[in-house]
């Protein structure tokens, strides 16, 4: 076993992607079920290949780019076996030039989640934990999971919480009995209140609680906006306009690939009027401050 460290050399990558997700491990083994994973397709209009890690540190490396990467520990919520962090961050380790790895756990299996953090943050080096609400059935905001990221908050690793709608059960009966509202982003309000020192990243533009979500994010001072999972042109104005102003710092490309690539995240970027002079933080230089990866301060 390899313990990743990162090789990154910031200045000669354009754009470190934050939200990438890992959707084929060992032995062709999906990250969600079939039922679920067709859905999410249709849903995005997204029918291209789900490469494996290392080809998805090639595709990354093509275009100078890093990227995070993870997937979602869904075992609990949804009876399906989850790619492992432990693989997810032993690929990282042998594409350490382009990837960081971010882990998952369950929330739900309650002492054996913290003690998995522990084992991925100490044995295998990994920057983060990648939370999906909706998906893993949990209210982020219960005391109950609050070991667990007291764990994360000593170690300086991040937290990244799905936040807003999702495409995951959209136009399946009932959702498939997701539930949006645990996804609401003020919900990690009470997260980011009781755990000062974590680095709380809330994914997505949160429709339809973009104002919870920028509210959170101005009060908060250890809570981050990534802007993955839409084309750009349809970002909110609001958004856009916390992006250009007081939360330039603090807001993050993502892409969601492989559902939304960076390619078409990049040629429709022109059509959300972000002012040219917050891009390169929002690019490059916020991951590398919020990430440890030296450069910009």
């Amino acid at each position: 076993m390899t313990r990743y460290e990162p090789a990154i050399d910031v200045d000669a990558i354009t754009a470190i992607d934050m939200h990438v997700h890992i959707e084929v491990g060992a032995h062709g083994h999906p990250s969600l079920p079939a039922d679920l994973s067709e859905a999410a397709s249709k849903y995005f209009s997204t029918d291209g290949p789900r490469p494996d890690l290392d080809s998805v540190a090639d595709y990354y490396r093509e275009r100078k780019m890093a990227a995070v990467v993870f997937t979602v520990d869904v075992t609990t919520s949804l009876g399906h076996q989850p790619i492992r962090s432990e693989d997810i961050a032993e690929g990282a380790a042998r594409n350490n030039d382009v990837l960081i790895p971010f882990g998952s756990v369950d929330p739900l299996r309650g002492a054996d989640a913290v003690v998995h953090a522990r084992r991925l943050i100490e044995d295998q080096g990994v920057r983060g934990f990648k939370f999906h609400p909706t998906l893993q059935n949990f209210d982020p905001s219960d005391t109950a999971f609050f070991p667990l990221y007291e764990v994360l908050q000593e170690a300086g690793v991040i937290a990244l919480f799905h936040t807003g709608q999702t495409g995951i059960g959209a136009g399946m009966p009932g959702g498939r009995g997701l539930r949006l509202g645990l996804s609401n982003p003020m919900l990690l309000d009470v997260v980011a209140a009781e755990h000062p020192e974590l680095q709380i990243i809330m994914a997505h533009p949160s429709v339809p609680w973009q104002d919870e979500a920028i509210s959170v994010a101005t009060h908060k001072h250890n809570t981050w906006i990534d802007l993955s999972g839409w084309s750009p042109k349809y970002f909110p104005p609001e958004l856009v306009r916390a992006a250009n102003s007081t939360l330039k710092r603090r807001v993050l490309f993502g892409s969601d690939f492989p559902m939304i690539t960076p390619d078409r995240w990049l040629r429709d970027v022109e059509q959300a009027q972000f002012k040219p002079e917050v891009l390169p933080g929002i690019m490059k230089d916020n991951a590398v401050r919020l990430l440890g990866l030296g450069g910009p301060s």
